[in-house]
């Protein structure tokens, strides 16, 4: 993300400069003239930090392409001469390369990644693989660029999209390694399948993860907001430490960070030639591009995932639980991470295989045919009778399941004749008329009386020691089944009508032609989605209350552009500081 940074300058005074995508205001602090060894001196702890000399004798980056998708790199400067390859401006806006505040940003990235200094090498900037080269693709502009405000308002799709053509030129013009030092704040589709033809063709792809770690919303939600390209699958992100190790405030604690590398008060090299001390994650993901590059051009077939698993793998000064939000799995380190790289490019080289013959006999023309038993007609014989009982035995049982089963003396409905199924003739030889009552002198069974008798069974009395009234009347006060009127001054059934005034099954009507208890509809009735009603509980002899469907939920609201956060670097909290340091 884009540092904030102050720009000193002996000549008529003193100018500050707003970069590309920081949201802090630029201070300025006077300096005097500093000599060009003490930059290097300066920048030491930074290259001593991520382990770099110690990894040069091996390699230090030849013949691998670094891209860099930023806001330009100046090819003029002098620790990056004849180490820029210029490549397209997709930023939408026409300001000239000539102009003061194109590529600030830019530049310093690149000078972290393949400064080779100036001189005979020792003064100046020297990056992380000073051997390599910059592939220089334009698509944000720095805060000062004049068309900063035009390109502010692009579109999103627009902004995306030169992303993504951005990754795939930088993947078609021989890339190994793509440094973007830039968020947002949403994936974009695009930018996704870019990256995935990138990383088939082996590009490692670094991205830092953004400078919201100190944020009120960080702070509010317990980790700071996700930044893309850094959360996409197969990208590494980078998050910032101090000088002494520690995470820098400022960077975002997520779980896209997988290392981190130093991003406070880092010495680089501007597009003017001046030296600037930069801060946030930036940085960070310059130098961890640098490490990558290094990686590449020693094994360059090694793929991008072992690459990632070679950096993260040996990163030093791991946090306590081994890995966490803030610097992922520790430090990178230059020096063991070839080492990994080493080992994992030996695990996955060829010629490491066992031989087939070793383990199956030689090959094909080495195995015997497995051996088949002759089949005789004895077996033939023997399989057709087992089918063949197998068929009957389906047969059989087919036949049983369509036979009806035998109706059930209490639950199935009477043969037409009238008759019980055993004997045809219910207890006491009398039958069973269609008009449900007894036979004969219209006795129940056992010489018991029927209630038209005024008797109850062969005692009389109630089983509570209650005489059944002679009157014909329920011992409530309420009329006998004889007189066709129900307990309460209700009608009978026979009279055709329901408690409630509902009409009887009997004469083919339904309950809920009649007023119900609470005037619901019958559930049979009821159509989807009805409301419930808005009466209260129904009484004990009232249908069932009707289902209930809930409304249908309201049409969700359409979608709203969202605008990703600016694609700029570094975003706050460690505002950037002039180089050489003012004097005594």
């Amino acid at each position: 993300m884009l540092g904030h940074a102050v720009r000193a300058r002996m000549v008529g005074g003193l100018v500050g400069l707003l970069l590309a995508a920081g949201t802090c205001a630029v201070t300025v602090i006077p300096a005097s003239p500093a000599r060009a060894d003490a930059v290097r001196d300066q920048e030491m702890w930074v290259l001593d930090m991520v382990h770099a000399p110690a990894a040069w004798p091996i390699t230090q980056g030849q013949h691998v392409i670094v891209a860099v998708i930023d806001s330009g790199v100046s090819p003029s400067v002098s620790d990056l001469a004849g180490s820029v390859i210029k490549g397209p401006d997709l930023s939408g806006v026409t300001t000239p390369q000539s102009d003061t505040s194109w590529g600030v940003h830019g530049t310093w990235m690149a000078s972290l990644i393949a400064g080779h200094g100036h001189g005979d090498g020792s003064s100046g900037i020297e990056g992380v693989a000073p051997a390599s080269h910059v592939l220089s693709i334009r698509v944000v502009t720095d805060r000062g660029d004049p068309n900063f405000v035009k390109y502010e308002h692009e579109s999103n799709a627009e902004v995306q999209h030169a992303l993504a053509r951005a990754i795939t030129i930088a993947a078609k013009r021989g890339a190994s390694v793509i440094s973007m030092s830039l968020g947002y704040g949403v994936p974009s589709r695009p930018v996704r399948v870019a990256l995935q033809n990138a990383l088939d063709r082996g590009v490692v792809v670094i991205a830092s993860t953004g400078n919201s770690g100190g944020t009120a919303r960080a702070r509010s939600a317990g980790q700071a907001p996700y930044s893309f390209p850094a959360d996409y699958p197969g990208v590494l992100g980078v998050g910032a430490v101090t000088q002494n190790g520690s995470a820098a405030g400022f960077s975002s604690d997520n779980l896209s960070v997988q290392v981190a590398a130093p991003g406070v008060k880092v010495p680089a090299q501007g597009r003017d030639g001046q030296y600037w001390l930069v801060s946030g994650t930036s940085p960070a993901c310059a130098l961890t591009a640098g490490v990558a590059a290094l990686i590449k051009s020693r094994y360059p077939h090694l793929s991008p995932a072992l690459v990632n698993q070679a950096i993260t793998s040996s990163a030093q000064n791991p946090p306590p639980q081994g890995y966490d939000d803030r610097v992922g799995f520790g430090t990178i380190d230059a020096a063991a991470a070839l080492t990994a790289a080493a080992r994992l490019s030996h695990d996955a080289g060829p010629g490491h295989g066992v031989r087939a013959a070793r383990h199956f006999g030689g090959g094909p023309g080495a195995t015997s045919p497995v051996p088949v038993d002759p089949r005789g007609t004895g077996r033939l014989v023997l399989y057709a009778l087992l089918v063949l009982a197998c068929l009957t035995v389906a047969v059989v049982a087919a036949r049983l399941a369509r036979r009806p089963p035998a109706a059930a003396p209490g639950g199935g409905p009477w043969p037409d004749n009238g008759q019980r199924p055993d004997d045809r003739q219910r207890p006491g030889d009398e039958q069973w008329a269609d008009d449900r009552q007894w036979a004969g002198d219209r006795q129940r069974p056992g010489d018991r009386q029927r209630p038209g008798d005024r008797q109850w069974a062969d005692s009389s009395r109630w089983r509570d020691s209650t005489h059944w009234p002679d009157n014909g009347q329920w011992p409530d006060n309420g009329q006998r089944p004889g007189t066709e009127q129900w307990p309460g001054s209700e009608h009978m059934p026979q009279s055709g009508q329901w408690p409630g005034s509902g009409q009887l099954p009997d004469n083919g009507q339904w309950p809920d032609n009649g007023p119900g208890h609470g005037d619901e509809p019958w559930p049979e009735r009821q159509e989807r989605r009805h409301a419930p009603s808005s009466h209260g509980p129904a009484s004990r002899d009232a249908p069932p209350a009707p289902p209930y469907w809930p409304p249908p939920d309201p049409p969700e609201p359409p979608p709203r552009r969202v605008r990703p956060t600016q694609p700029a670097p570094d975003e706050r909290d460690s505002p950037g500081l002039p180089w050489p340091p003012p004097g005594p």
